[in-house]
């Protein structure tokens, strides 16, 4: 199932990150004006301790002088110009996205409805878990279910056989809704920057002195349930998104975790979201967001 958000004119968008300096933004609007390029969307951002600056511009395909083809070629005048890194995408392919899973479905079933309901402008072709137990639910949604169970003895097969259907669909980016197993440091570093974690805690957890300054350097964007990028170094990525809720003395533990799922699937639909738009940036261990 392919789903849209409805009828929108078709864009390029640019991402991009160099040095701070003068004319840099009219620099990527002159070279969309001079093809007949019309900005929907313009964001940026300027990172005054590390004198780096970070763009997002949207423009409309139609009338566009270019070909999609031609466009990254002919912008690199522009980027060399001013030692950009430059990403280009097109909003109108939907990402490929495979959704892992171990026994708790709520994050699962989150996804699906939204994707679904078209909240989510995806392609999900397939759902791996290593237990049984979601079939029925993806089924459901009409979305192939692939159990690859997993032990300590079999955990490279296992890996591998996750690796072979990725490839075997074309998968864009990997979710993990709630996936409770370790993935290899190899495995990782191939899908550096297109796996999205959910953490069912508030990362990261500061310790020694100055926290403030610490939460500054790794990107925190508010406290509670963590949504990241996964990296070598379990549950350290850069952060996309966070929520928080409010709990008090009257809480059980059962309203405890009821709460958490809430906020855990909020967060992780919220990132995912983000990232299909070609809304994030990474940048060292942290994000700049163009929510």
């Amino acid at each position: 199932m392919t789903t849209s958000r409805g009828a929108r004119s078709e864009t390029a968008i640019l991402t991009l990150s160099c040095p701070d300096q003068p004319g840099l933004v009219a620099g990527v609007a002159e070279f969309i004006a001079a093809n007949g390029g019309n900005i929907v969307h313009a964001e940026q951002h300027t990172d005054f301790e590390d004198g780096v600056f970070f763009q997002r511009v949207e423009f409309e395909l139609a009338g566009f002088a270019l070909g999609r083809e031609a466009i990254a070629p002919a912008f690199g005048e522009v980027a060399q110009r001013f030692g950009m890194q430059v990403g280009l995408a097109f909003s109108d392919p939907a990402p490929r996205v495979a959704i892992l899973a171990s026994k708790e479905p709520h994050c699962l079933h989150d996804l699906l409805a939204r994707w679904e309901t078209g909240e989510l402008r995806a392609e999900i072709p397939l759902v791996i878990s290593n237990h049984p137990d979601h079939t029925d639910l993806a089924e459901y949604f009409r979305v192939p279910y692939h159990h690859l169970p997993v032990e300590a003895s079999t955990r490279a097969d296992q890996e591998a056989a996750l690796l072979a259907l990725l490839a075997e669909h074309n998968i864009d980016l990997v979710v993990l809704a709630r996936y409770m197993q370790i993935l290899s440091g190899g495995f990782v570093e191939r899908w550096r920057n297109r796996i999205i974690n959910i953490h069912h805690s508030f990362l990261p957890a500061f310790a020694g002195g100055k926290p403030y300054h610490q939460a500054h350097e790794r990107g925190v964007k508010l406290i509670g349930a963590t949504a990241h990028y996964a990296t070598e170094d379990l549950d350290d990525g850069p952060i996309i998104d966070q929520g928080v809720i409010q709990v008090s003395h009257r809480d059980t533990v059962d309203d405890l975790v009821r709460k958490g799922r809430d906020i855990e699937k909020t967060v992780l639909a919220r990132a995912v979201s983000l990232h299909l738009a070609h809304r994030v940036l990474v940048y060292g261990t942290k994000t700049i967001v163009f929510a």
